[in-house]
């Protein structure tokens, strides 16, 4: 799937996966070695994530049931937790994404 920054008319994943089951939620981006530019996870229903396991750090964008940006983790590091209350689903990127689309609070994100 594609995900994508309405507000900045950006490409953030050309090659995303969705976690749309208990299992694929639990199990999320756990024993991947790395995003890779371009590649994505999309986990809905979700509003709290955790890189306990993780490797390597993560972009994370928090999405409500508007497609507006919530909160946002620039660099997640492994082994930290995030939440957020009114997300509807979140958008897992390879860290800088977020920096070199300019994604902000309230950026409107559409999946295709």
């Amino acid at each position: 799937m594609i995900i994508k920054n309405i507000t900045h008319n950006k490409l953030l994943a050309s090659d995303a996966h969705m976690a749309n089951t208990f299992f694929a939620r639990l199990k999320g981006l756990l024993g991947t070695r790395q995003l890779i530019e371009g590649s994505g996870l999309l986990i809905s229903p979700c509003s709290s994530i955790h890189t306990i396991g993780m490797k390597y750090a993560i972009d994370v964008l928090f999405v409500n049931q508007l497609g507006h940006v919530v909160k946002i983790e620039s660099g997640l590091n492994a082994g930290k937790f995030s939440v957020c209350n009114s997300s509807r689903y979140v958008v897992e990127l390879p860290a800088g994404v977020i920096a070199a689309t300019s994604t902000t609070l309230g950026d409107i994100i559409a999946i295709e």
